[in-house]
């Protein structure tokens, strides 16, 4: 397994599942205010010290918030301004060198995150910007509060411990943005599939017949185009088939029965048709073949298919249906169109139904079933 595995399916988990993916962020917070409060408890500055514990508090409410499913408004906005009094308040107490002001910095893509996801409309992005501008000007209002004014407590920590406590907030302050940025990477990856996934099944929508699956009239168009771009030198076949009787069918054992008996010969003109070429719903009963093949292949496949439909036990109601289809074969030549080849394959197919039906018919000779 590989090492990134488990944050990969932690991070999709989170894109996934908004109450995953809000309390994986403030849980995070959390923690580093609990970190906090160990740390100024230690250095017995205890103003900072409440101040992180009224902070985990609050947190803690915002995750049980979370997991009821409230109004994730309230907690980003709380969460916004608890970070930016922190910052004061740890720039007020101890002073800038330790860093804790960097935590604005993350505010400012979080913000634009969090408003994209919960708000809608242009306003999102008025108020991201609002709070991003706010974030700066409490970054900078830190800067010039340690100018001017000296830290109510005068920290004497070793050079090691101090560089350790800065070190501690830029690697907090940079995991946050790396996890906020890992989670709109991944859902913005998951959000891309689901597109695609629609996308696919309009596709299939647009192009396959949703009753007997085959390809539809408007997907054949492209079949027929291709096979005259792309195979200029190489024969290939149209072949037109039409159940027999199919509206005494209808008529006698009701719509439900024809829809099965159309579904059963579509199955086979397809199996039988495999990887030798295409097969859809032209209209109604009929359908029409592409068969990459010489007239001898065609007529092969189509025979196939006569026989499979006139020897198959069709039942509808408890009663045996007998169904039959005829066959109109015809070679695509050079020179003719793809609508005189398809003319020429329905001729041969209504040549067979006045001749007796149930036939294969190719360039208007009579080939008996």
């Amino acid at each position: 397994m590989n090492f990134f595995d488990p944050l990969k399916n932690i991070l999709k988990r989170g894109a996934e599942s908004e109450k995953h993916k809000y309390g994986l962020i403030i849980g995070a917070v959390t923690m580093v205010h609990i970190c906090l409060v160990v740390f100024f408890g230690v250095c017995r500055i205890f103003p900072m010290m409440f101040l992180n514990i009224g902070s985990v508090s609050l947190y803690l409410i915002c995750l049980v918030a979370i997991r009821q499913g409230r109004d994730m408004r309230g907690v980003f906005y709380s969460t916004y301004l608890e970070i930016i009094i922190h910052s004061f308040a740890a720039t007020l107490c101890i002073g800038w060198r330790f860093g804790f002001p960097q935590y604005v910095i993350a505010l400012v893509p979080f913000g634009y995150y969090m408003c994209h996801a919960l708000l809608e409309g242009r306003r999102r992005y008025t108020i991201a910007t609002l709070l991003g501008l706010i974030a700066f000007a409490s970054f900078v209002s830190c800067r010039v509060l340690s100018m001017y004014v000296g830290p109510l407590y005068q920290l004497k920590l070793p050079d090691a411990a101090e560089l350790g406590v800065y070190i501690f907030n830029t690697f907090c302050n940079f995991s946050f943005l790396f996890m906020v940025t890992a989670v709109f990477l991944v859902e913005m990856q998951t959000a891309t599939s689901q597109l695609q996934k629609q996308n696919d099944i309009l596709d299939t929508m647009a192009n396959i017949d949703p009753l007997t699956g085959l390809y539809n009239r408007r997907s054949m168009h492209h079949f027929l185009e291709s096979a005259i771009e792309s195979q200029k030198g190489s024969p290939f076949c149209l072949v037109m088939c039409d159940i027999d009787d199919f509206k005494k069918i209808n008529d006698n054992y009701g719509h439900d029965a024809g829809d099965y008996v159309l579904r059963e010969v579509a199955r086979m003109a397809q199996e039988q048709v495999g990887e030798h070429g295409h097969a859809c719903r032209w209209g109604g009963e009929e359908m029409l073949l592409i068969i990459r093949g010489d007239m001898e292949m065609a007529h092969r496949i189509a025979e196939a298919i006569r026989k499979e439909v006139s020897d198959f036990p069709f039942q509808a109601r408890g009663q045996a249906i007998h169904c039959s289809i005829t066959i109109g074969v015809a070679l695509h030549r050079g020179g003719n169109t793809i609508d005189h080849t398809i003319t020429h394959a329905d001729d041969n197919l209504y040549y067979g139904k006045r001749h007796g039906k149930n036939q294969v018919v190719a360039d208007s000779e009579l080939n008996a079933g």
